[in-house]
């Protein structure tokens, strides 16, 4: 889980395309593609790889569970929609967000996931 806190940051500081930078704001507008993004840039995971069905390594798996709890949380879906949206269980979308909540504990990620929010927010606002 220590790769999502010591990855590269995202929306860190607020240029004139807003905080996520030009290249997401002028992208594809589909919820789940913006997530998916942000967390292929913030994490360095490809997002083939986050949306590849087969089981993965341990940092894949942490940016996978912090794209579903970004989902659910920050855009408001359902579990089970989340779930259907990456091909899981609503159970393994359910232990993706208790996993990062626990993490939000952690001053450094808490941040990081707040810019990832803070991000998602602006993107769906335009």
């Amino acid at each position: 889980m220590h790769h999502l806190v010591s990855s590269p940051s995202v929306g860190a500081s607020a240029d004139a395309d807003g905080p996520c930078g030009a290249d997401l704001a002028t992208g594809s507008r589909t919820s789940y593609r913006v997530i998916t993004a942000l967390v292929a840039a913030a994490t360095g995971v490809s997002v083939e790889v986050l949306l590849a069905r087969h089981r993965c390594t341990a940092p894949v798996a942490a940016a996978r569970q912090l794209a579903m709890y970004l989902a659910h949380v920050a855009l408001g879906l359902t579990q089970t929609e989340v779930a259907l949206a990456f091909g899981r269980d609503r159970t393994t979308v359910a232990h993706a967000c208790r996993r990062i909540e626990d993490l939000r504990d952690q001053a450094a990620f808490d941040r990081k996931v707040a810019r990832m929010e803070e991000c998602l927010r602006w993107v769906m606002e335009r």
